[in-house]
């Protein structure tokens, strides 16, 4: 007899009598999608700016992405919020950012409805709403869209990824990571990577092998089911790190500099008709040295460091032809539809000079040229977390002026390729239509035949704020449905208006010309001033790389774009104003735990990211562990924090104890026992006692006094003369081992501890110093 299957919530229509044998069956029907939906692929790229890919004029090779765009559409006008959290979460809820409550980083969260990080849940993700139409859902990669201070194992879940309507996850929750030893999640639950660099492992290889487990797992039981794949690489952000073999393919080829990278990608944008005919390049950005006025040393370490992004991005690349050539042998290509985007353009964050190690750019510890060029050969190594320096930004970005973090084309503008074989006929078009990532989910939505749910999981929905475009797939004249598009970011703010866009940069254009740094708070004073005399007004129907200044001209039209971009900024939540990004760093905020003085670990526990440990920089503490020591002695780490870049170990070698600190992988001091460690019960303990101040100013912590003690008894000592003064980043910290990239050059990680360790306590009683500004620019950099 056939199944009978009913709705669930309408009445049973089987029968139900005195027995079974009187009785007829029916099932609530399972959800099923309907016969021929499409799989949908969303691959988002981190910091890749808008002349980055090869088919958007780059001489970076990306074949991959090239090929989906000859099989699909470029579009030349779409655009992000300008930074990395905010514009994930209107990628995937088609909602703008402060609704989101996402106007910054989740790191940068402050007490106001559009700017404390919590996503809410009337504003469901695209992976809640096709999951209840059958489809698989899977998340890989760089998330960024948990509070950061619920990304620990003490929770809660319900921001993470598997809390947000994807079934399987795996990537890391964080703003970066390193490739080569990246703090992964599976699901749920931490775990390590499955293989060391030395094995060949990376991180984009590894995304896009578990992605295709994942799609492989769900098709083999049901092959008619359809899957929602949103894939986040770490690719492009810092690290740039690639194996050496990607970066030397480019030997050379960046020799001319960034002003003549500028030039050739115009021309050739030219060519593929991404910008138009009579478009003209931005001008030369101030905060940004001529090429030829470089010393050649640092020509050839700036060199060096963009052929190291290049052999990064054409290595993501590669991952992503694997993924499509997988997807093309399952007999799924064909009717998938994909979209690629990167969050935001190309990234400031490597300063001026760009760095071999963002450690020692966070500690004020900077290593001059001569030093960073006796690295030059392992740029993108495992033991470095390299950047390259602003004026490979601003190149990356052509034609358009500033980058990442403003809102400036520079910085909200990037590549956009569609790409569905089995539906798109006008392949290899270029799209010109005005759009906004909040549209891509409702464009989805229209090209998949749904109606946005009314409610997910029993909470009512808010509207969508996006509009489809789906209309241009196939016409290229079609007029975008999309006429105004507010930006606002960091103070920085923006309006976009049926061809006309107002900007208000804030510090000022450029760094050199506000004479002030990022990150300055706005008072009231301030805005008004601004509002009165700081817009400035582009036809960009008509100057698409924002160059003329016209306020002057049409000061009618600039006034009435300024009045509706109050009006949005109050339909979508952006005020207040908050141009600062020490104030919102520092400001109090719910915490994962009541601080304390005392912190207790075990070994076989996750690692505890940076923000949710003790603070042990320039203050007294002691690390005690409480272990048992088995006849022949152990080894192993007992408490470690950090990485090669910088950090500390407490650990046991040749019978020994040991401590050593790492200093933003410049040096490295240490102290050990002078007898070897008996077996038994032990209580082993290393103090820190500062000797002097520290001079943040020059990168330099505190120096002080490193003795280790042996139940109670002093067994070591030495001294620091100098430690890191402000963030370990990476700065995991690890009870029983030392995974990932080892702190220290006196053992191979993961170094796991043979005896029993019963745990280890930190105890931080002391004055705490700190630099908040320091700190707040590794949040900023780990966008």
């Amino acid at each position: 007899m056939a199944v009978v299957e009913y709705e669930p919530g309408a009445a049973f229509p089987g029968v139900i009598g005195r027995t079974a044998e009187e009785s007829m069956p029916a099932w609530p029907a399972p959800v099923r999608a309907r016969a021929g939906a499409p799989n949908v692929l969303f691959i988002v790229l981190d910091d890749t700016g808008f002349g980055q890919l090869g088919c958007y004029g780059s001489p970076i090779q990306t074949p991959s992405f090239d090929a989906l765009a000859a099989d699909g559409l470029r579009y030349s006008n779409m655009h992000t919020t300008a930074l990395c959290s905010p514009s994930r979460s209107c990628i995937l809820t088609g909602r703008n950012h402060h609704s989101n409550a996402m106007a910054c980083i989740t790191e940068l969260a402050s007490g106001y409805p559009g700017y404390n990080g919590v996503v809410p849940f009337e504003n469901g993700f695209l992976s809640e709403m096709l999951v209840e139409h059958g489809y698989s859902t899977f998340m890989v990669g760089k998330y960024h869209l948990t509070p950061s201070n619920q990304e620990t194992a003490a929770g809660p879940y319900d921001r993470w990824p598997l809390g947000r309507g994807f079934q399987r996850f795996y990537g890391f929750l964080g703003g970066d990571t390193s490739q080569w030893y990246p703090d992964l999640v599976y699901d749920n639950h931490q775990v390590e990577p499955p293989r060391t660099p030395e094995e060949g492992y990376h991180l984009s290889e590894d995304l896009v092998d578990k992605a295709m487990q994942f799609v492989a797992d769900a098709k083999q039981v049901d092959p008619a089911k359809p899957f929602y794949l949103h894939l986040c690489f770490g690719a492009t952000h810092a690290p740039h790190h690639v194996p050496k073999e990607w970066a030397d393919r480019y030997a050379g080829v960046f020799d001319d500099g960034w002003d003549a990278y500028r030039e050739k990608v115009f021309a050739r944008q030219k060519e593929l008709g991404i910008v138009p005919a009579d478009a003209q390049l931005s001008r030369h950005d101030p905060d940004v040295p001529d090429w030829a006025s470089l010393p050649p040393a640092a020509r050839r370490l700036y060199s060096r460091m963009m052929e190291v992004f290049a052999g990064f991005l054409t290595h993501a690349d590669h991952q992503v032809g694997r993924l499509v050539e997988f997807l093309r042998q399952m007999g799924e290509l064909d009717n998938t539809l994909i979209m690629v985007i990167s969050d935001n353009g190309a990234s400031a964050e490597g300063g001026p000079t760009g760095t071999t190690n963002e450690a020692q750019f966070f500690n004020n510890a900077q290593e001059p040229v001569e030093e960073s060029l006796k690295l030059i050969d392992e740029i993108g190594g495992p033991k470095h977390f390299n950047h390259y320096p602003w004026g490979w930004t601003w190149a990356g970005n052509t034609p358009f002026r500033r980058w990442k973090r403003e809102t400036y084309r520079g910085g909200a503008s990037d590549p956009f390729i569609v790409c569905w074989p089995q539906k798109i006929k006008a392949r290899g078009q270029i799209r010109t239509q005005y759009a906004h990532i909040i549209d891509m989910v409702p464009t989805v939505l229209d090209l998949l035949g749904i109606e946005p749910p009314k409610t997910i999981r029993g909470v009512t929905q808010s509207p969508l704020h996006g509009v489809s475009f789906a209309h241009t797939l196939e016409d290229a004249e079609a007029e975008s449905n999309r006429h105004t598009q507010y930006f606002e970011m960091l103070g920085h703010r923006a309006i976009y208006h049926e061809g006309w866009r107002a900007v208000c940069p804030w510090p000022g254009p450029s760094f050199a010309e506000a004479g002030k740094p990022f990150g300055q708070p706005i008072s009231s004073g301030t805005l008004s001033e601004l509002d009165a005399t700081g817009w400035e007004l582009y036809h960009v129907a008509e100057d698409f790389a924002e160059n003329h200044n016209v306020a002057a001209d049409h000061r009618d039209r600039l006034i009435a774009m300024i009045g509706t971009w109050y009006v949005e900024a109050g339909k979508y939540g952006v005020m207040p104003v908050d141009g600062s990004g020490l104030a919102r760093m520092i400001a109090e905020k719910p915490l994962v735990a009541v601080p304390r003085d005392s912190y207790t670990y075990r070994p076989g526990t996750q690692s505890i990211p940076f923000f949710a440990g003790p603070r042990v920089l320039n203050r007294p503490h002691s690390i005690t562990a409480e272990v048992d020591i088995p006849v022949g002695g152990a080894e192993g780490v007992l408490l470690c924090q950090g990485t090669a870049a910088g950090g500390y170990s407490f650990f046991i070698k040749d019978g020994k104890l040991r401590y050593v600190h790492n200093y933003v992988g410049r040096a490295v001091y240490g102290v050990e026992s002078r007898e070897v460690l008996l077996p038994g019960k032990r209580v082993l303990r290393f103090e820190f006692e500062p000797t002097g101040q520290p001079d943040m100013q020059h990168g330099k912590g505190a120096p002080g006094r490193l003795q280790l003690y042996v139940d109670g008894t002093l067994a070591g000592n030495a001294e620091a003369p100098v430690t890191t003064p402000f963030v370990l980043n990476p700065g995991a910290l690890t009870c029983g081992a030392n995974p990932g990239s080892a702190v220290t050059d006196d053992y191979a990680s993961p170094f796991k501890f043979t005896g029993t360790i019963h745990a280890v306590t930190v105890d931080v009683s002391g004055e705490l110093i700190r630099d908040n500004e320091a700190e707040l620019r590794v949040h900023m950099a780990r966008q």
